[in-house]
């Protein structure tokens, strides 16, 4: 069987760093290509770049994200690459925390993981094919001091991807979470001069994402960490 033939994606929860580098890695394949956020002015560049549509989406409310399925279903050729990249964060003591606050926070990691999956799962379910990537975090795996809602909705997340690759493995769908456990390069965050290639290149997991996208489906991957080489894990 042939790698796999991606012809149109939605990256939803698009910004600056990974998910911006991922964009361009599926530009550069011709991919078609959506980008959704809450804010998608901030998008303009990178759509320019990549020759993609940009959509407002509020991945908390269900209906939202119908219309923003429904809206690039119109659009684009049907969707064989759907990315999960949107999360929010509310951090202080556990005694303190804002009950409402992070009531939002999980709606947005964790049920906004889960309208997001559930639209890319029926559409290629139908498809008989398709690709789902739920991008994860050091929380994803350990909950750190004062970031308790951060942990619960990355650990949820990462339920919700290993149940969904059970469940639509078999039907040809590749499900993957990609635990990214360290900090990303960024303008605002560059890599300190003393030391060099301590933090996540976002080019170099969008790297490591696609080729796990392109696995052949005999030697599938459900889960995928990346640190630098320094991280202690």
């Amino acid at each position: 069987m042939p790698a796999p033939d991606f012809r149109s994606a939605l990256i939803v929860g698009a910004g600056p760093g990974f998910s911006a580098a991922l964009a361009r890695r599926f530009a550069a394949a011709g991919i078609k290509l959506a980008l959704a956020c809450r804010h998608p002015e901030k998008l303009a560049t990178l759509a320019a770049q990549t020759n993609a549509a940009t959509y407002a989406c509020d991945v908390a409310d269900a209906g939202a994200v119908a219309r923003l399925f429904a809206a690039v279903d119109a659009a684009q050729p049907p969707l064989d690459l759907v990315v999960f990249n949107a999360s929010a964060r509310v951090r202080g003591p556990i005694a303190e925390l804002d009950a409402a606050a992070v009531a939002q926070a999980l709606a947005v990691s964790a049920m906004g993981g889960f309208y997001v999956g559930q639209q890319a799962a029926r559409r290629m379910a139908a498809a008989g094919g398709g690709a789902i990537l739920f991008t994860g975090a050091s929380g994803s795996v350990k909950g750190f001091a004062q970031s308790a809602p951060f942990a619960m909705g990355k650990f949820a997340l990462r339920g919700l991807a290993q149940s969904m690759a059970r469940e639509l493995g078999p039907k040809g769908i590749h499900v993957l979470h990609l635990v990214i456990d360290g900090g990303i390069r960024s303008a605002a965050r560059p890599v300190p001069a003393q030391a060099p290639d301590s933090l996540l290149d976002p080019d170099a997991i969008a790297a490591t994402a696609w080729q796990a996208l392109n696995q052949h489906r005999s030697a599938w991957s459900h889960e995928i960490e990346v640190r630098p080489w320094v991280e202690n894990f």
